[in-house]
């Protein structure tokens, strides 16, 4: 078996909710995704890296230079108004790297075989989510 590993990055802001440290206020990070498949290859190859490549990317696009926010973590109000002046990206999920590292996992497994995703919110701190 093989394993292929690509990544990508997005910059965007969030908070956590229901947490005591400086966490709970709004901060960015330069989020960084590492992607490994695994799989035999047919042909000499086990999947095109520039299919893997776009895709991983197009995911990253969609948080990149956004604010994103844990359902119903902010008033409604205050959540409206940000709308209308900022790039909110609301998710079902408390944002850690933790969590960040599973949503990538499955999204990208509903076209690959999926080993792990590495999800790093600071050059040295990475959350790791891996196949069973």
């Amino acid at each position: 078996m093989y394993l292929l590993s690509c990544e990508s990055s997005f910059d965007a802001a969030h908070f956590l909710t229901n947490y005591e440290g400086k966490c709970k206020n709004i901060h960015g990070h330069r989020w960084r995704v590492v992607l490994s498949i695994k799989g035999n290859p047919t042909n000499g190859m086990v999947v095109d890296f520039n299919l893997i490549k776009k895709d991983l990317k197009e995911l990253c696009d969609y948080f990149d230079h956004s604010f994103i926010v844990e359902k119903n973590s902010l008033k409604k109000e205050l959540f409206d108004m940000l709308k209308e002046e900022f790039l909110i990206r609301e998710v079902d999920f408390r944002t850690t790297a933790e969590n960040f590292s599973k949503y990538f996992f499955d999204k990208m497994s509903e076209k690959y075989d999926v080993y792990e995703v590495m999800v790093y919110e600071t050059p040295t701190n990475c959350a790791r989510y891996v196949c069973e």
